[in-house]
């Protein structure tokens, strides 16, 4: 499926309030997020007030007080130079238009040194994950603290690394991850593959991988995004290849 408002696809989710809705946005232009059904139909679009964008690389979903929360995360970092990178929290929009307001911007520093990342993972209670990239750096784990909040830079905790030495080859790069909405999976993709992990040995620093798929065989021209849907269920979407080249987007079967 080709995507046509989405050519620079860098990061997808699956709305926890809407079945059958994905949030998807570009690494560069507007701070906007898309709605998405899973034909690949762009439903809405909406501007996220109060964000700013330098290279945003992943969106994730997650319940927070009695509803749910986008999280928007501004942390790819080519050239390793930043010395923070930023999360925006807002709550998942009902519609899918207008705009919707940030209601926390989450600053935090690697306790290494910068490092390009283009994963970022919620837990179901709202913790937060990001990992590494593995281009300026060993593929690794980093945790938000638990009093992350807005008007501070936080220091990220080091979990774990290397997660595997076939992740530090260029087709092992990490260009996105997700927790399963029931906390039991987490899920990394590289531009061919999608590795498996069981999240409470994953979190732990344990990164055995439960399975893997090859994704080789959906020519993606670049493989970037990846959430789990319903059932057995998981979404990757990718960059055209081109600014001008629209976005992909695939649904895929993946038996635990």
């Amino acid at each position: 499926m080709r995507i046509a408002d989405l050519p620079e696809a860098s990061g997808l989710t699956a709305s926890l309030n809407t079945p059958g809705r994905l949030w998807a946005h570009n690494d560069s232009g507007k701070p906007e997020i898309f709605a998405v059904d899973t034909k690949g139909r762009v439903t809405g679009k909406v501007l996220v007030s109060g964000a700013q964008v330098v290279d945003w690389e992943a969106i994730a979903s997650a319940h927070c007080g009695s509803g749910a929360c986008l999280y928007v995360a501004d942390i790819g970092d080519n050239a390793a130079r930043r010395k923070h990178i930023t999360v925006y929290r807002l709550a998942e929009p009902a519609r899918t238009g207008g705009t919707a307001q940030v209601d926390a911007v989450l600053r935090a520093a690697y306790p290494d040194g910068p490092h390009d990342a283009e994963a970022l993972l919620a837990a179901p209670d709202g913790t937060l994950y990001i990992v590494t990239k593995g281009e300026t750096g060993p593929v690794a784990l980093y945790r938000f603290p638990r009093d992350a909040g807005s008007g501070k830079t936080v220091q990220l905790e080091r979990i774990g690394a290397p997660l595997s030495r076939r992740l530090s080859s260029p087709t092992g790069r990490i260009t996105d991850g997700a927790i399963s909405a029931d906390g039991d999976q987490v899920v990394l993709r590289t531009p061919n593959a999608l590795r498996f992990y069981r999240s409470a040995d994953f979190l732990k620093a344990d990164f055995r991988e439960t399975r893997s798929m090859d994704l080789k065989p959906l020519k993606e021209p670049q493989g970037e995004g990846v959430a789990f849907g319903p059932s057995n269920i998981v979404y990757v979407a990718g960059e055209g290849g081109g600014k001008s080249q629209p976005g992909t987007l695939a649904a895929l079967s993946c038996p635990r």
